[in-house]
């Protein structure tokens, strides 16, 4: 990746739906030039995806947390998985190390939706131990320019 693919990059972390001559225009490339790099930059596996961010409040969901999930010695990834495909709250499963095996980032419309989610996470599969962390408030900490991917990197 060079310069201009990390300007490329950044714009596009910003704002995915820029057309190819926007984004040609902050990258100073044609359109055509700058379309040839986003579709290698897709290829090479650099952009895995162009994906809508969604307001969880204006779904109904005011309320998000953290809850760390500790699965029995023969539970792993797989189990979880499928688990997951049964509560749509869930935004975001990751398997960690530390004390706990998986960390869930869900969204619920209130305390009592995260008692059930909780509760279900529970009874069901081979969860041993939760441990929940409601989230105040998001920094916004995503920044492309943290990662370098911006016209000045």
């Amino acid at each position: 990746m060079d310069r201009i693919d990390r300007a490329i990059v950044g714009e596009l972390r910003r704002n995915a739906r820029l057309s190819f001559r926007d984004l040609g225009t902050r990258a100073n490339l044609s359109p055509n030039a700058v379309a040839e790099r986003v579709r290698r930059l897709v290829e090479s596996g650099v952009i895995r995806g162009f994906h809508a961010v969604i307001d969880p409040a204006a779904l109904g969901f005011h309320m998000s947390a953290y809850i760390d999930v500790k699965t029995g010695s023969s539970a792993g990834p797989e189990e979880l998985r499928k688990l997951l495909a049964r509560l749509p709250e869930v935004r975001r499963a990751v398997w960690t190390t530390g004390a706990f095996d998986f960390t869930l980032e869900v969204m619920c419309k209130d305390q009592g939706d995260l008692v059930r989610i909780i509760e279900f996470l529970r009874t069901h599969g081979s969860i041993r131990e939760t441990y929940t962390r409601m989230i105040c408030m998001e920094l916004g900490t995503e920044d492309s320019d943290r990662l370098g991917l911006d016209a000045e990197s």
